[in-house]
């Protein structure tokens, strides 16, 4: 994808890809046992966002902690495809799929499954080092995974150097940029900081636009309504720990009681850019 057709896939130059956080599934440790819980869930949320202004959702298994390196447990793409056209009946925006830590095959399944434009996967080439233990790219699997079940219409958006994870063997980030584009296959790339709650370095979005100029950017972690001026280099963002006003991941959307929204705000802010 060029960044010159953002415009055509999210109806703005300025995505803002709003995060879903669901709360355990079935077969994860912390499963409440009940799914009619963990939709209510993702409505509510999908109901904010949609409400205020997001241009896309990304459905991600946030609470199915500790996080298998790679997942296909049928228990998880089941209920990630059930959430997932739920929210598509009702909601006609562009939506993603990213499942927890790096599951490539099951991401790509369900998005093709639910009628998704995009997967988010945090590694797709290289190698990084995890809570997960190591994780290696599978780009050549994905690629051809992706033709095998014509699924070539849903885009993959890759982090660059993923947050929560350290490069094995760091190479620039110019090359690297370059071949997650070119070798790899990558629609878009996000650039993340280190964890949640911090953005990307100025230096690194930087590097990465100048590496890959007419590709699409996402910042990948840390937007607030502090840091919508980042926006200015790179083109869209994932927002997701802006949502949360304690900064627990696990919260709803603008928090268990929504007084002042966060999400309306920032909304407000990046549209004046």
């Amino acid at each position: 994808m060029k960044r010159s057709e953002l415009v055509n896939v999210f109806g703005t130059e300025h995505p803002v890809l709003g995060m879903i956080h669901l709360p355990p599934l079935p077969g994860s440790p912390c499963y409440g046992g009940s799914m009619d819980d963990v939709i209510t869930h993702a409505l509510r949320d999908a109901e904010t966002l949609s409400g205020n202004g997001v241009s896309s959702m990304i459905i991600e298994n946030l609470g199915d902690y500790p996080y298998y390196p790679e997942t296909t447990e049928p228990e998880t793409v089941a209920a990630m495809t059930r959430v997932a056209l739920e929210i598509r009946k009702r909601y006609d925006m562009p939506l993603g799929i990213n499942i927890l830590r790096n599951s490539w095959k099951a991401a790509m399944a369900v998005a093709a499954a639910a009628d998704c434009q995009y997967i988010r996967l945090n590694v797709l080439t290289d190698a990084t080092v995890t809570d997960q233990g190591p994780i290696v790219g599978k780009a050549h699997l994905l690629a051809r995974y992706r033709k095998s079940i014509d699924a070539e219409n849903v885009m993959i958006f890759a982090d660059i150097y993923c947050k929560h994870g350290s490069p094995m063997t760091p190479r620039s980030l110019d090359t690297v940029a370059k071949e997650m584009i070119g070798r790899g296959m990558a629609d878009a790339l996000i650039v993340d900081g280190a964890d949640s709650s911090q953005p990307a370095p100025m230096e690194k979005i930087q590097a990465v636009r100048n590496a890959v100029p007419d590709t699409p950017i996402f910042l990948g972690s840390g937007m607030t309504v502090n840091t919508t001026d980042y926006l200015k280099t790179a083109d869209g963002c994932v927002f997701g720990y802006g949502t949360k006003p304690s900064g627990d991941m696990n919260d709803p959307v603008d928090g268990p009681t929504v007084r002042i929204s966060s999400t309306r705000q920032f909304m407000k802010q990046v549209k004046q850019l």
